[in-house]
Protein backbone atom coordinates (compact mmCIF):
# COMPACT_ATOMS: atom_id res chain seq x y z
CA UNK A 1 0.00 0.00 0.00
CA UNK A 2 2.84 2.38 0.85
CA UNK A 3 4.45 1.68 -2.52
CA UNK A 4 1.27 2.67 -4.34
CA UNK A 5 0.97 5.90 -2.37
CA UNK A 6 4.62 6.81 -2.96
CA UNK A 7 4.23 6.07 -6.68
CA UNK A 8 1.15 8.28 -6.87
CA UNK A 9 2.98 11.06 -5.03
CA UNK A 10 5.95 10.80 -7.40
CA UNK A 11 3.67 10.97 -10.45
CA UNK A 12 1.97 14.07 -9.00
CA UNK A 13 5.38 15.64 -8.37
CA UNK A 14 6.48 14.77 -11.91
CA UNK A 15 3.35 16.38 -13.38
CA UNK A 16 3.90 19.47 -11.23
CA UNK A 17 7.52 19.70 -12.42
CA UNK A 18 6.31 19.29 -16.01
CA UNK A 19 3.80 22.12 -15.57
CA UNK A 20 6.42 24.33 -13.94
CA UNK A 21 8.90 23.65 -16.72
CA UNK A 22 6.23 24.32 -19.34
CA UNK A 23 5.51 27.74 -17.91
CA UNK A 24 9.21 28.51 -17.53
CA UNK A 25 10.28 27.43 -21.00
CA UNK A 26 7.05 27.85 -23.01
CA UNK A 27 8.85 26.18 -25.84
CA UNK A 28 8.26 22.51 -26.62
CA UNK A 29 11.70 21.99 -28.12
CA UNK A 30 13.41 23.02 -24.89
CA UNK A 31 11.01 20.83 -22.91
CA UNK A 32 11.73 17.81 -25.12
CA UNK A 33 15.49 18.37 -24.85
CA UNK A 34 15.14 18.62 -21.07
CA UNK A 35 13.18 15.34 -20.98
CA UNK A 36 15.77 13.57 -23.14
CA UNK A 37 18.60 14.87 -20.95
CA UNK A 38 16.79 13.64 -17.83
CA UNK A 39 16.36 10.15 -19.26
CA UNK A 40 20.01 10.09 -20.37
CA UNK A 41 21.16 11.12 -16.88
CA UNK A 42 19.02 8.36 -15.37
CA UNK A 43 20.43 5.80 -17.82
CA UNK A 44 24.01 6.83 -17.10
CA UNK A 45 23.43 6.74 -13.34
CA UNK A 46 21.77 3.34 -13.59
CA UNK A 47 24.22 1.62 -15.93
CA UNK A 48 27.40 2.90 -14.26
CA UNK A 49 26.15 1.91 -10.77
CA UNK A 50 27.10 5.32 -9.39
CA UNK A 51 24.01 5.04 -7.22
CA UNK A 52 23.52 1.33 -6.45
CA UNK A 53 20.22 1.95 -4.66
CA UNK A 54 18.73 3.21 -7.93
CA UNK A 55 18.17 -0.41 -9.00
CA UNK A 56 16.98 -1.58 -12.37
CA UNK A 57 15.09 0.90 -14.47
CA UNK A 58 11.36 0.44 -14.67
CA UNK A 59 8.50 2.18 -16.43
CA UNK A 60 7.78 4.65 -13.63
CA UNK A 61 11.35 5.88 -13.31
CA UNK A 62 11.61 6.52 -17.03
CA UNK A 63 8.18 8.20 -17.02
CA UNK A 64 9.20 10.52 -14.18
CA UNK A 65 12.37 11.46 -16.05
CA UNK A 66 10.52 11.90 -19.33
CA UNK A 67 8.01 14.24 -17.71
CA UNK A 68 10.31 15.92 -15.18
CA UNK A 69 13.49 15.98 -17.23
CA UNK A 70 16.65 16.83 -15.36
CA UNK A 71 14.86 17.75 -12.09
CA UNK A 72 13.02 14.41 -12.26
CA UNK A 73 16.31 12.53 -12.60
CA UNK A 74 17.80 14.49 -9.71
CA UNK A 75 14.77 13.72 -7.53
CA UNK A 76 15.04 10.00 -8.31
CA UNK A 77 18.76 10.00 -7.55
CA UNK A 78 18.23 11.86 -4.25
CA UNK A 79 15.46 9.44 -3.27
CA UNK A 80 17.74 6.50 -4.07
CA UNK A 81 20.37 7.96 -1.74
CA UNK A 82 17.79 7.80 1.05
CA UNK A 83 16.89 4.22 0.10
CA UNK A 84 13.53 5.08 -1.48
CA UNK A 85 13.04 3.43 -4.85
CA UNK A 86 10.18 3.66 -7.29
Amino acid sequence: MAEIISTIIMVIIAVAIFALLFFIFKNWLKLVINAICGVVILLIASFTNIFPNLGALDFWQVLICAIGGIPGAVILIILSLFGITI
